[in-house]
């Protein structure tokens, strides 16, 4: 029975052969490598990667798709939100000290999803995601222009990436209303030892007002925290770069 893509899950099924053998070459499978597929869907991509692996582990919210998806006999489905998922606890029951992770992750939810896998990142060797192309040129966008944010400094201080593919809307079905693109994300080795919600909470405040100067509202925010260093505030939150802002969560009095 041919399946319906559901507007509420963000359903675009790729159908391209050759953008799905060029992301396959992208994230250039092993055998043997123990990965995760979040929403393979109709198994596009699902099915050249488990040839090359051998098997797979899937994440499926569809109930339907979850159902068509265990009658594989190399795949190991979790039917479940993924923002539920716990990959740390994924990772171990594989018995392996980190796992690949891959999908072409729901538009409408892709953010958060980044965030969730962003507190399981010491059990991630590495990540390559289709996304709206818009996301991904927040991802990796440098200081100084429009597309550097708040998605680009939390990103940046903990992956290495890369915008590796750029995939048209009719490479879908249905075709969805934006370009896509595939980016490879690679936790740096040594990141700064920084306290996560600290530095979102830094970064939140510092691009609140991105129009004005940083005195105005990171200047209060940092009195409030007691801090009484040089911090340059004579700058718009897009021209600090993300080593900056990562010192500066760093330099923050500890809270009481």
């Amino acid at each position: 029975m041919k399946h319906i893509p559901r507007k509420r899950f963000g359903q675009h099924f790729l159908c391209d052969d050759g953008i799905i053998d060029a992301i396959v070459r992208a994230i250039a499978p092993l055998p043997g490598q123990p990965m995760v597929e979040i929403g393979p869907g109709l198994a596009a991509l699902t099915q050249p990667l488990v040839e090359r692996l051998g098997r797979l582990t899937v994440v499926e919210l569809d109930r339907d798709l979850a159902a068509r998806l265990r009658q594989h006999g190399q795949l190991d489905v979790i039917e479940s939100d993924v923002l539920k998922v716990d990959f740390t606890q994924v990772a171990q029951r594989l018995g392996v000290s980190k796992v690949r992770v891959v999908g072409n992750l729901p538009y409408n939810i892709s953010t958060p999803i980044l965030f969730h896998l962003l507190a399981h990142v010491d059990a991630i060797a590495d990540q390559h995601f289709m996304l709206q192309k818009e996301v991904i040129d927040r991802m990796v966008a440098q200081p100084a222009t429009g597309d550097y944010g708040r998605l680009s400094v939390m990103l940046q201080w903990r992956y290495a990436m890369e915008d590796v593919l750029f995939v048209p809307p009719e490479s879908f079905d249905p075709p969805p209303r934006v370009d896509s693109a595939v980016v490879r994300m690679v936790p740096h080795a040594a990141p700064a030892p920084v306290d996560i919600a600290r530095l979102e909470t830094l970064v939140q405040v510092a691009f609140s007002q991105r129009r004005k100067l940083l005195r105005h509202a990171l200047g209060r925010w940092l009195d409030e925290q007691g801090y009484g260093g040089g911090f340059d505030l004579q700058r718009r939150a897009e021209e600090v770069p993300v080593q900056e802002f990562v010192a500066l969560a760093l330099e923050l009095p500890q809270k009481a």
